[in-house]
């Protein structure tokens, strides 16, 4: 039974209404607005997303999808859609070709896939790259060369890469290069309908529009000119040749005729004296250049009872071309590629797969060449393959599974490797590649740096990532100053000290002479309180970030007009259409902005004590949007756990 009122007051009850030593009532409604008290207050730490994490160019993506969506306002009459451009391009010069053909590891890493789908960032990528094409954006250096010069060595993305950070740095360059025209990879080993020629060869002219960047093309370093020569004239050389010999497939008779490489066909398909294929190509592969291969196999198609010194091998060997007019004769080819993985574990981006199954190529997944099988005029008419499995990561026929896929025309896409024939054998480690160090520099030769594909072929933004470091080398060296440590977490970064800068909002110097200068002070305005930056140390995970925050948002995908089968017969127009305006400032919008505030209010709503506030507009900017009253903060923590984007810490305090 309840205990009246009377009976509470009675003076001889054992029932307490204040516990021993406490003689003031609360009402239960005050303790809701005061938390658990601790000895730890917020302070706002920047980690790295793993967007940027994963970009081998380690571009400042959460930096840019900011701007675009709106929260990182741009300064003075600087465009929404120029600030993104000079942000992405902090990193790479290429948004539009990256934002196309790159297979967007960072979309893997991003964090939004905890929720429902990764952020489009390629999409917005290519948004920032289409912009700045239309608007015809130029690229900042700085007036005054340092009087040094560099030779690259290959205009593709790492040497165009390379030359652009150069001359940010204010260092002169030239870059050598045995074809006609530069952007190696993106020109010579994509097709056009991935990498429309108009906007590569802008970011290709963009570039050298900087000044102080020469170009020799048509030079092939070894034989044209040597090394020795380039030691003399230059003070550093950048290794940035590329990887384009292809690997042959590893059976018998693959050095037949009809047996190309997939570089090699593309090479020659790009130049534009490949304008047909035969009845039958079969390609071996599995990657994005396999899917390049069979995708522009099915393009060109064939033409019936062709010229022997007309097929594609002769001119895949660079011994003939072909007339364009061959185009009006054109006929769907049949075009089989073969991978040894199952259609999940292809390396090939998964919308290109996609694509190239509308288009009518056959795939066949999980078999393993066995041997290139002969006519009798020596030139293979058949490929023989097997059902494999992989045991211990190499591949194995199932015995009894054999079959043969009948061809005109085979195509390796294996893997490729570099040329460092003709004068160049003393660079070559002896895998067909150069060696380098944590720093980019050849180990043994003073002044020699390296980048891209002949380190290790991999993707165009890795070649673009190495070649930042490899210039931040090559700087160190020219001024003569020791190699510093790279950090652990090796991005472009967010700096909030330049952010300040940018808004005239950066700290007072401080004067460690004047005997006035308060040292210790939590107030003087020569220091940035309350903030720590641990983004070259670590990368924020999911489980860091208050996911409850995000609904489901559904992905803006680009529109692609890809071809059917019936349509592909000279289709070489390009497949996707990129955002618009409004379209990627709303994919932009469900970025996480994961380890910077993206400014919700959460903390600011939430503060039972009132402690955290927004920092006055005036004095407000990316990274420093919301302060603390610490002597209103009781470290009750409810901040940290609201905070969606993993941004606060429970650090400050006594312990």
């Amino acid at each position: 039974m309840a205990t009246s009122r009377d009976d509470m007051e009675k003076q001889d009850l054992t029932f307490l209404r204040y516990e021993e030593g406490d003689y003031t009532w609360k009402r239960q409604v005050e303790n809701i607005f005061e938390g658990d008290h601790s000895h730890k207050c917020p302070t706002y730490v920047h980690r790295t997303p793993p967007c940027q994490g994963s970009c081998p160019s380690g571009e400042d993506i959460r930096g840019w999808l900011q701007i675009v969506r709106g929260i990182e306002k741009p300064t003075g009459d600087m465009s929404m859609e120029e600030y993104a451009f000079r942000r992405s391009t902090d990193a790479n010069p290429f948004p539009a070709m990256m934002g196309r053909v790159c297979p967007a590891p960072c979309e893997d890493g991003c964090n939004r896939n905890n929720v429902d789908d990764f952020v489009g960032i390629n999409a917005v990528e290519q948004f920032i790259g289409d912009s700045a094409y239309e608007h015809k954006y130029t690229f900042d250096a700085p007036e005054q060369l340092s009087g040094k010069k560099i030779a690259i060595i290959g205009g593709g993305p790492a040497g165009m890469a390379a030359a652009y950070q150069l001359r940010r740095m204010g260092h002169a360059s030239t870059i050598f290069d045995d074809h006609d025209e530069l952007g190696g990879m993106m020109r010579y080993g994509i097709p056009g309908y991935r990498t429309p020629r108009d906007v590569l060869n802008h970011e290709c002219q963009r570039i050298l529009d900087m000044g102080g960047i020469d170009t020799r093309m048509g030079v092939r370093v070894g034989k044209d000119v040597s090394i020795e020569e380039l030691e003399k004239e230059y003070d550093a050389i950048l290794w940035a040749l590329g990887c384009k010999s292809g690997r042959k497939l590893p059976v018998p008779n693959s050095d037949a005729p009809n047996c190309v490489s997939g570089v090699a066909f593309l090479e020659a398909f790009n130049k534009g004296s490949l304008q047909v294929t035969t009845d039958k190509v079969v390609c071996v592969g599995g990657g994005d250049t396999s899917i390049d291969v069979v995708s522009v196999a099915r393009r060109l198609g064939k033409i019936t009872n062709i010229n022997k010194e007309e097929r594609p091998e002769q001119v895949i060997g660079g011994y003939v071309a072909h007339d364009s007019a061959f185009a009006a004769a054109r006929e769907g080819a049949e075009v089989t590629l073969t991978s040894l993985f199952e259609r999940e574990e292809m390396t090939a981006t998964e919308h290109e797969v996609e694509d190239a199954l509308r288009e009518g190529v056959t795939i066949l997944n999980g078999v393993m060449p066995l041997e290139v099988v002969l006519d009798d005029e020596g030139m293979a008419k058949a490929l023989r393959m097997a059902k494999c499995e992989m045991v211990d990561g190499r591949p194995n026929p199932v015995e009894g599974t054999e079959f043969e896929v009948e061809c005109d025309l085979v195509v390796s896409a294996i893997g490729q490797g570099g040329d460092l024939s003709e004068g160049l054998e003393s660079m070559d480690n002896g895998r067909g590649l150069i060696d380098s160090d944590a720093f980019y520099q050849v180990p043994g030769r003073e002044g020699h740096f390296v980048a891209g594909d002949i380190i290790r072929p991999h993707l165009l933004t890795t070649a673009i990532g190495q070649a930042s470091i490899a210039t931040e080398s090559i700087d160190h060296y020219l001024k003569q100053e020791e190699q510093k440590k790279r950090p652990k977490v090796d991005v472009h970064h967010f700096e909030l000290l330049q952010k300040l800068h940018e808004a005239n909002l950066e700290p007072e110097e401080f004067n460690a002479d004047d005997p006035n200068e308060e040292r210790g002070t939590g107030t003087g305005n020569w220091a940035v309180h309350n903030y720590e930056d641990r983004s070259e140390a670590e990368i924020i995970s999911s489980d860091r970030l208050f996911l409850g925050h995000f609904p489901f948002v559904p992905r803006n995908k680009r529109s692609s007009y890809g071809p059917s089968a019936d349509e592909v017969l000279g289709h070489f127009a390009e497949r996707g259409v990129g955002l618009d305006t409004e379209q990627a400032a709303n994919e932009a919008e469900r970025c996480m902005s994961c380890g910077m505030c993206f400014e919700c209010d959460n903390c600011v709503i939430y503060c039972p004590q009132d402690a955290i506030f927004r920092v006055k507009k005036d004095q407000a900017t990316t990274g420093r949007y919301v302060d603390t009253d610490y002597n209103k903060c009781v470290g009750c923590h409810i901040c940290a756990d609201v905070c969606p984007t993993g941004y606060i810490d429970m650090a400050l305090g006594d312990h």
